[in-house]
């Protein structure tokens, strides 16, 4: 029997079932008279010790080089001090007269009603996280708190939950946990991200039906690649499917192979293979990788869950150090603030938005608080003098924004060499296309910037009219739209005519399909996960760029995604190997 979800982290897993079965409410218990400040003061001493158990979790991803995982837990230890949510629980044990348990479960349930009632499909992705805070906060009260998810010795499991927390993912044990299903969640859950990165194949969102037709021991095939499901597969499909994951096994060690060697396309062309990173300790690992330097830099993480803006030194420290995890001439480009949309910023104190991703954010905060700009640009300009970093500036909409952000940058500049500060005074400085009004504007930008890099993941959501975090709209999410190759093959034309390079920093650079369309267009740059780094290279050694224009040319003229996918694999069979 197959069933279609959400594919939410790739690859083969074949195993029993392990059914993680739901915590049972607590039961609403009453208080005796004048017990109150008992309870309280458990709340308080569970609270604490649910803060201790997360900032460990935080350290030990962080010193494993998962930043990204990292800062999951730390958004959890702010719903720990979130004073609607905790503050309601305080007022249900006091209004109410109730346990403590029963009162963070009653807080939990309220605030995950509303949250899960709003149209934003990642906003509601995120009452998975409160729940997962508060429950934990629950198994202290009740004295279980090392429940969870589990997985032990033996034969490799296929976990199966409602919804498997992150806090139940990141416990889980890659060499003892084949892979995991949930009937809820989506791509960009937690649970999913954390699944990706423990290499754990996963799908999600097959719907509540799905657990009735499990039990305990059954076999079943998750594809984590499709999105797809098999329960009681019979022997042939068990024998396609193992050999599937052993084919998939081979290819890993293929591309690992590439690591060490040189970008290179078969007629000789040497496109630059770098990564997306948001840390120093991305950097180190995109470095391990093979990532010939850092396409994207996302300085975010300086700025968020904090309650005090990073100051000069420390952002120059971040640059310096994901400068010196690379040989001197590796490009870095470092992006300027990107807050907003789905990133916020505690110590701004943004205003809410209806609409954030068409709100204030990214370079329109920046213009607005040269303050705050100033201190970032200084921070860049001196890593500057320590190799080659490049500078780019995001969500540029108009000609005239660039215009200010490069005013304000020469101004800083001038105030450095006033002050004897060294830096690169002739340092490459571009915009990421992300916005459609840019990308018809790029024979204007193109005149005047060194560089563009083109940032898929918003350019899709903005020409498509589509939230990429709505999974009913993900049939618009496809960046192999024609609509949005067109705007991609314009940005690369009109930087052609003006002598400046092109790069692309979106996920679509590490997507099989895109890559040979993307050579064929000109981008003389791709920027990706870096785990995403060796297979790519490998994938360009096979291609010969001067024979993919007429291939690039052809699928602009088709009408949607999957007629594009299917004529590259008509002209290039061999590219579902990648896939």
């Amino acid at each position: 029997m197959r069933w279609s979800g959400v594919a939410a982290a790739s690859g083969i897993a074949i195993g029993p079932v392990r059914l993680l079965r739901e915590e049972a409410p607590p039961e609403r218990r009453r208080l005796l008279p004048g017990q109150e400040a008992v309870e309280l003061g458990r709340l308080e001493a569970a609270l604490l010790l649910a803060e201790q158990q997360l900032a460990s979790i935080c350290e030990s991803l962080t010193e494993r080089g998962q930043e990204e995982e990292a800062e999951i837990f730390e958004g959890h230890l702010l719903f720990l001090q979130d004073e609607e949510l905790i503050g309601r629980a305080r007022s249900i044990v006091n209004e109410e007269k109730v346990s403590a348990e029963f009162a963070v479960d009653t807080a939990m349930q309220e605030t995950v009603a509303v949250i899960e009632s709003l149209d934003d499909a990642y906003l509601r992705e995120r009452a998975a996280d409160i729940r997962d805070v508060m429950r934990r906060v629950i198994r202290i009260l009740s004295g279980s708190e090392t429940e969870g998810a589990q997985a032990g010795a033996g034969e490799p499991e296929i976990w199966v939950a409602s919804e498997l927390s992150p806090s139940d993912t990141a416990r889980l044990n890659p060499q003892t946990t084949a892979g995991f299903i949930s009937a809820l969640g989506g791509r960009t859950s937690h649970s999913s991200i954390l699944a990706r990165s423990l290499g754990i194949p996963a799908v999600v969102g097959l719907g509540e039906r799905v657990l009735d037709e499990l039990k305990d021991g059954q076999v079943v095939i998750v594809d984590g690649s499709l999105g797809e499901l098999w329960i009681d597969p019979d022997a042939a499909q068990l024998a396609e499917y193992r050999q599937k994951a052993r084919q998939l096994a081979d290819r890993q060690t293929y591309y690992a192979s590439f690591r060490e060697r040189p970008t290179v396309t078969l007629d000789g062309i040497h496109p630059e293979l770098v990564s997306n990173i948001g840390s120093p300790q991305e950097a180190e690992a995109a470095a391990r990788e093979g990532a010939e330097g850092v396409g994207l830099f996302r300085t975010e993480f300086l700025y968020m869950e904090r309650s005090a803006l990073p100051t000069e030194e420390e952002q120059y420290a971040a640059y310096a150090a994901v400068v010196r995890a690379f040989t001197p001439e590796a490009p870095v480009i470092i992006r300027t603030m990107d807050i907003g949309g789905d990133k916020e910023l505690p110590a701004l104190e943004l205003p809410k938005e209806d609409n954030p991703f068409l709100g204030y954010r990214a370079i329109r905060i920046s213009l607005d608080r040269p303050e705050l700009f100033r201190t970032q640009l200084r921070a860049v300009l001196r890593a500057s003098a320590q190799g080659n970093v490049k500078l780019m500036f995001p969500m540029i909409a108009t000609v005239g924004e660039w215009r200010k952000a490069r005013a304000m940058l020469e101004d800083v500049k001038a105030e450095l060499q006033t002050e004897g500060i060294p830096f690169n005074p002739n340092l490459e400085t571009g915009v990421m296309i992300e916005v459609p009004s840019a990308a018809l504007m790029a024979d204007r930008l193109a005149k005047e910037v060194d560089f563009f890099s083109i940032g898929t993941n918003d350019l899709v959501q903005y020409t498509m009219a589509a939230d990429r975090m709505n999974p009913k709209l993900s049939y618009l999410s496809d960046p192999l739209h024609p609509a949005v190759l067109r705007l991609i093959a314009q940005v690369i034309r009109a930087a052609e005519r003006q002598g400046k390079w092109v790069g692309m920093c979106g996920e679509m650079a590490g997507q099989p399909h895109a890559v040979p369309v993307l050579l064929g267009l000109g981008l003389h740059e791709f920027s990706m996960n870096s785990l995403s780094v060796p297979r790519t290279r490998a994938l360009l050694a096979r291609l010969d760029a001067r024979k993919l224009r007429p291939l690039a040319e052809a699928v602009l003229e088709l009408d949607d995604p999957g007629e594009v996918k299917t004529y590259i694999e008509e002209r290039i069979p061999w590219i579902r190997e990648f896939v």
